[in-house]
């Protein structure tokens, strides 16, 4: 059964929650950024975590585990295969 959380950073974010995941690492060249490098998870209500690219991955992963049900068999099974068309 697929969980409803997955883990970016340290934090257990509930997959419901999750509005977009960026595909690139964040990086807009002030000083003080702490998010260079690292990839957004745009959650609901304005808010955002940063995860590593492992991170991102396993957020995507997760996110089409939950969607289309895959159990963990199905999972590796599906795992090369596209489950989205690119338009």
């Amino acid at each position: 059964m697929a969980s409803l959380f997955c883990l970016v950073d340290d934090k257990h974010i509930p997959l419901y929650r999750i509005l977009w995941i960026s595909d690139l690492p964040h990086f807009c060249g002030e000083e003080a950024c702490e998010c260079e490098g690292r990839y957004e998870v745009r959650l609901e209500e304005g808010e955002s975590v940063w995860g590593s690219r492992e991170d991102r991955d396993n957020a995507l992963r997760a996110l089409v585990v939950w969607h289309y049900g895959l159990d963990e068999e199905e999972e590796e099974e599906e795992e090369d295969e596209e489950h989205w068309d690119e338009s």
